[in-house]
């Protein structure tokens, strides 16, 4: 069942609002775990861990910013 716009649209703010927090929790404690890594290999690892992420909510994304498709048209006389 495919989700609405507007469903898509508070599902995504809510993704942002919890998930990203959470994100940040999991990567950090995912860090602190490795003995003090080099910068570049830490940086991969957030890297790594931010594209994991949001791979699966890459379809609740899409098209967010546009305008609602669901809308009806106004129909303008000029």
């Amino acid at each position: 069942m495919a989700l609405s716009y507007k469903a898509r649209r508070r599902w995504a703010l809510v993704v942002l609002l919890i998930g990203m927090p959470i994100y940040i929790v999991v990567a950090v404690s995912v860090v602190s775990m490795l003995d003090r890594p080099s910068i570049w290999l830490e940086f991969l690892v957030y890297v790594v861990l931010g594209i994991i992420w949001i791979v699966p909510f890459k379809g609740l994304f899409k098209g967010i910013g546009q305008a609602d498709p669901d809308a009806p048209q106004e129909e303008y006389d000029y």
